[in-house]
């Protein structure tokens, strides 16, 4: 895999990765998320990505949303529990517009005071749509049961009320404290030379001013499972079912990863597809995740069912649970299971903007790239009894808990 690396003076990193193509993507990835915040900030990352589209000190909104969009590219942001990421998708030929108008709202955005005001009711609208989505919904809920009073637990949206309080002083400060170059990384995919990429991201990133102060990096606490059941005017049934897993930088997480997609993967072959849906017919929506974090992780099932078939669901899903924990894949079995964990990943490398993220996250919490044939290496390397010791740890009857909407 070709690429190129770059550290500024002021700490901010550069992988670049070139490709053939009229479409180029860049993005900006900074360390800092939902869980840096105070529990009087809460929403405040969140709140700022919002605010960063609504003028700097030489663009108004309006020209922040039509710079990139008139040329047929877009700018977007996100916001999760651990990073900030602001990224562009536009025609090579307006790379250096992407890259400019990037570090702009980044690094000199103003947060006026009227657009604050706007955005508020904005942002509660949004909060007001997310909790009529109980599909949505019972995974923050899930997550806040789980991490019970802490940080990480909080979703990432925040509530009416500390929205309410937000100013624009407030702003400032949460940037200051939380945003540092040193966990800071710009990311690019696209057919672009590397001498350009390294002289724009010299020209517009360089004169950013070195800040690397502490952070409000608050530690996840012990976890005790918890059966909880909520009642909603909903017509479906929503559960789900988890435990706390293994961290971002745990060697095991790659067996979980493929623990994962065996039983409730992407693929419509995934053991609980097969179970739930195709066999049994109890559920359209079946699931299961896994997301590792700086110093915990999370596991978690997800279905939607009749009210009359839950107890049944859930009773075909334990099962499933059970037969991961009693019996190890045998040989076909588990290299049927890495061949298509395998070409998910390569598939994901084919998709340019989905891989540009993908290194700027790696690069922020590794400083390093794996390459497609260092993962899939890796994914060889998992064994049978590997296998069966995270299921045996994870699956646990006795540490899973579960969120029931009725």
């Amino acid at each position: 895999m070709d690429l190129t690396f770059h550290t500024l003076e002021n700490g901010i990193r550069l992988v670049h990765h070139p490709v053939k193509g009229m479409v180029a993507h860049c993005g900006l990835i900074t360390e800092t998320g939902s869980r840096d915040e105070g529990a009087d900030e809460h929403g405040m990352v969140h709140f700022i990505e919002h605010m960063l589209f609504k003028g700097t000190k030489k663009r108004k909104a309006y020209h922040i949303l039509s710079r990139l969009d008139d040329a047929g590219g877009e700018l977007n942001a996100y916001t999760t529990k651990e990073e900030t990421a602001i990224h562009a998708s536009v025609l090579k030929e307006d790379f250096e517009k992407a890259i400019d108008l990037i570090s702009d709202i980044s690094y000199n955005s103003i947060f006026p005071e009227k657009e604050i005001a706007k955005e508020k009711d904005v942002v509660i609208d949004e909060i007001n749509s997310y909790l009529d989505n109980p599909a949505e919904l019972i995974f923050d809920d899930f997550e806040e049961m789980v991490f019970s009073n802490q940080p990480l637990g909080r979703n990432i949206l925040g509530s009416p009320d500390t929205v309410k309080s937000f100013t624009r002083n407030k702003l400032f400060n949460f940037v200051a404290r939380n945003y540092n170059t040193s966990q800071t990384v710009l990311c690019s995919v696209g057919n672009i030379p590397d001498k350009q990429v390294l002289h724009l991201f010299n020209k517009y990133f360089g004169s950013v001013a070195m800040k690397n102060g502490p952070k409000n990096k608050v530690k996840t606490g012990l976890y005790k499972p918890v059966t909880v059941t909520k009642v909603k005017d909903t017509w479906q049934n929503h559960c789900i079912i988890g435990n706390v897993a293994y961290n971002v930088k745990d060697k095991r997480r790659m067996g979980m990863f493929l623990l994962n997609n065996i039983l409730g993967g992407q693929g419509l072959n995934s053991r609980l597809n097969l179970s739930l849906r195709e066999k049994n017919g109890l559920a359209y929506n079946v699931e299961s995740n896994f997301s590792p974090y700086r110093d915990t992780g999370i596991f978690s099932i997800y279905f939607g069912t009749d009210g009359q078939t839950l107890d049944r669901s859930i009773s075909v899903t334990m099962s499933e649970l059970n037969k991961l924990r009693k019996s190890g894949l045998g040989s076909v079995q588990l290299s049927k299971a890495k061949n298509q964990i395998k070409g998910y990943f390569a598939r994901g490398y084919e998709h340019h903007e989905s891989l540009m993220l993908s290194l700027g996250k790696s690069m922020l919490v590794f400083n390093r790239i794996d390459t497609l044939e260092d993962i899939c290496r890796k994914t060889d390397d998992i064994t049978s009894p590997e296998l069966l010791e995270i299921a045996n740890e994870v699956l646990d009857p006795s540490k899973l808990s579960i969120l029931i909407y009725k």
